[in-house]
């Protein structure tokens, strides 16, 4: 019996960001998925799609980023427009921006404009120019790209051991969210977007680097896209053909189990409870035992 391929959504165009191929926690498979089903005349690559700084210390490379890659190459073989632009986790990329080397098909820049179906003109750029720490203090953002990256660890460490099915909001995507906020209010990045803004008469700004999905409206008629990441949320901005831009989420498609697979893992997380239990029990009785003896100390 042949499956039913799923329906493919067509956009003007997509921005997709901070990927972080070659990394651990890069949703390779999620993001192969989402390209199937969506096709655009326009994509950007919005930055961070390579992760140098894991790739430098330890390389990591599983087949499946090996096929966002091929996913990508075959949307540029049939036409669609591809714009890469560098970030900072990828920054080794900007010195092929400086010789005007290209890759192929793709288009390569540190940033660029997209005019929408609605005549707006919207800046593309990573954002990491925006932020005062990545630019002006290196050293403190690996440092917290590495506790970033352990709390991840620990979140999907604790959520395996709870047997947790559904998926849930992780403490990794919350701490760097509100990190992230914060460095924007001090960096003082929507003045810098302002600013940018007035001075070349755009209509809005493209951005990631937050991994953060966003539309929001700042002031004077500017608004901040935001692309979100591949790591956490599985985001992305897409524009129709009347150039409304709207954030998409990718969301997996429920599978029914087999009988025989539902019967044995519903085994597996017995034995699991069984095992706990032997070990509980006799600590609970131990437990009983020294506060008995306590409270017979203490009447003595």
């Amino acid at each position: 019996m042949s499956r039913k391929k799923p329906s493919v959504c067509r956009h003007r165009t997509l921005w997709i960001s901070d990927v972080h191929l070659g990394s651990e926690g890069c949703k390779a498979h999620a993001l192969v998925e989402f390209l199937r089903q969506n096709e655009c005349e326009n994509l950007y690559l919005v930055g961070d799609i390579f992760d140098g700084w894991k790739l430098r210390s330890r390389f990591y490379w599983p087949p499946d980023h090996s096929r966002v890659l091929h996913a990508v190459l075959a949307k540029a073989r049939r036409g669609t427009k591809v714009h890469y632009i560098a970030g900072n986790h990828d920054d080794f990329l900007r010195q092929f921006v400086r010789k005007q080397l290209r890759l192929g098909r793709i288009r390569l820049a540190n940033e660029a404009v997209h005019t929408t179906a609605d005549g707006r003109r919207l800046l593309v750029i990573h954002g990491d120019v925006f932020d005062e720490v990545v630019s002006g203090m290196p050293l403190l953002a690996h440092a917290s790209d590495l506790a970033y990256t352990l709390l991840m660890r620990a979140d999907v460490a604790w959520q395996r051991w709870n047997e947790v099915e559904q998926p849930m909001p992780k403490w990794s995507a919350l701490v760097k969210n509100q990190a992230k906020s914060l460095t924007q209010w001090l960096s003082g990045v929507d003045e810098k977007m302002l600013t940018r803004a007035r001075r070349e008469g755009l209509n809005g700004v493209v951005t990631g680097h937050t991994h953060h999905a966003e539309v929001r409206y700042i002031r004077n008629g500017v608004i901040s896209y935001n692309c979100g990441d591949w790591v956490e949320s599985c985001t992305a901005l897409a524009e129709d053909f009347q150039g409304e831009i709207r954030i998409l989420k990718w969301e997996p498609q429920q599978k029914a189990a087999p009988r025989r697979k539902a019967a044995v893992n519903t085994r597996k997380r017995a034995a699991v409870r069984t095992a706990r239990r032997r070990v509980a029990e006799p600590l609970k009785r131990v437990v009983a035992r020294v506060r008995k003896r306590k409270i017979v100390d203490s009447s003595l």
